[in-house]
């Protein structure tokens, strides 16, 4: 029922930000009690969460991208979005918004598996 896509550039040059819309459709993200998550992948890596908002537009960000991540959202456009900035070739990755429940101690999911519904996936190439 709930359906997410991702969108935005697949190049994009080291130094510069990297922003990502998720469009959710079949279900609001203000509806409670989810969270709205980013995760990525790149080759010969496992999944790996890189933050989440939820329902209140409270944001949670993975320790070692926090300084360089921001979640935000727009509830008229039942959107959320990712920027990842000063980005490097190591950003190189397929993207994906995914939505999950509330985490066993009462916050966000953290690990990927936690969560039910996913995008398809977008990917984005960090060039040097």
């Amino acid at each position: 029922q709930v359906q997410l896509r991702e969108s935005g550039p697949g190049l994009v040059k080291a130094s510069q930000t990297l922003s990502l819309t998720c469009t959710v459709s079949g279900g609001s993200i203000r509806t409670s009690y989810y969270y709205w998550g980013w995760i990525r992948q790149s080759p010969g890596k496992g999944l790996e969460w890189l933050g989440a908002i939820n329902n209140v537009g409270v944001t949670y960000y993975s320790p070692s991208l926090k300084s360089r991540t921001s979640i935000s959202r727009d509830t008229s456009k039942n959107q959320f979005t990712l920027q990842l900035s000063s980005v490097t070739p190591e950003d190189t990755a397929k993207y994906y918004c995914a939505r999950a429940g509330v985490g066993p101690k009462g916050g966000p999911a953290t690990t990927p598996d936690e969560y039910d519904y996913w995008g398809q996936g977008t990917q984005v190439t960090v060039s040097s």
